[in-house]
């Protein structure tokens, strides 16, 4: 089966989509880099060498410092995909990382976007 094409796209020119996205609806950068932290492990210098390094996004996420525990409580549907029944797992963190950003973008505190109790 051949991969999606997504895995091999830079994850440095996806970025720029989910700033823009957030910025649109009066998000920040900065909340933007804080969702991709919480759900990769990245340090704030570690999330800027993947995006200026062409870091594609299967490597962004296989290489992760520590994936979040906390991603599993992510559910709901992005891109018309229940998140929750995405069975690949490189494709289901892609698509939480989606569902951040939707979340950010739709206003959500980003306590409830970053699942805190």
């Amino acid at each position: 089966m051949k991969k999606h094409r997504i895995y091999t796209t830079s994850f440095g020119s996806v970025y720029p989509h989910y700033v823009a996205k957030a910025q649109k609806k009066g998000r920040t950068q900065a909340e933007v880099d804080e969702i991709v932290r919480w759900l990769t492990g990245h340090s704030e210098d570690g999330l800027a060498t993947v995006i200026a390094d062409g870091t594609d996004m299967e490597t962004l996420f296989a290489q992760a410092p520590r994936m979040n525990p906390s991603r599993s409580l992510i559910t709901g549907v992005v891109c018309g995909v229940r998140v929750e029944d995405v069975e690949e797992p490189t494709m289901q963190e892609i698509r939480y990382l989606d569902k951040l950003v939707d979340e950010l973008a739709r206003g959500k505190a980003m306590e409830k976007i970053l699942r805190t109790p």
